[in-house]
């Protein structure tokens, strides 16, 4: 089965000041190790971005740049967005098929959002998502800490059933490509 990687929001703005990411640079070591594997299985590596019209992650910010430390091949796919839903009004989901892409790799920030929208627009679309359980982070929110949230969107995820295709959630370092 012929899977992709999805890297959603990993952007300087999301990884630095008051409102930053739990655990920034160890999830981006983290992803960087997923996407060093699907590229040696020769399996596409797709870049996410969020974006605004003005303000915060505004297009061509220093705060909508992929993050520092990020591991970004001449090779890989870019993919902007305005939602959370990383397929809606965007062309992710015809390059996936036009690349005959079976199965999603997901991971990135924030887990509450982007990435809960996105894999369950995935699993509604067909696509069975390998989420990477230590891949994903957030920020947290005033109910719950971020490691409250991951561990949640990792449980969550995991046990919907009702679209069919499923997700499951696997440590980067178990995360497999077929070559």
């Amino acid at each position: 089965m012929k899977s992709a990687v999805l890297v959603i929001d990993v952007q300087q703005g999301l990884c630095e000041g008051e409102g930053a990411a739990f655990d920034c640079a160890a999830t981006i070591h983290r992803i960087n190790e997923v996407t060093r594997k699907a590229r040696l299985a020769a399996a596409p590596v797709i870049f996410v971005q969020h974006e605004s019209e003005s303000g915060y992650l505004e297009h061509g910010t220093s705060a909508w740049q992929l993050a520092n430390g990020l591991d970004v091949q001449p090779s890989d796919l870019k993919v902007r967005k305005k939602t959370p839903d990383a397929f809606l009004r965007t062309n992710l989901e015809e390059l996936l098929r036009e690349d005959g892409v079976q199965r999603l790799v997901v991971c990135g920030m924030h887990s509450e959002f982007c990435i809960d929208t996105t894999t369950r627009r995935a699993l509604a679309l067909g696509f069975p998502v390998v989420l990477v359980s230590d891949g994903h982070t957030s920020a947290g929110n005033a109910a719950i800490s971020p490691q409250q949230v991951i561990a949640h969107e990792n449980a969550t995820l995991t046990n919907i059933s009702s679209f069919g295709p499923r997700a499951i959630a696997v440590p980067s370092a178990e995360v497999e490509f077929a070559a």
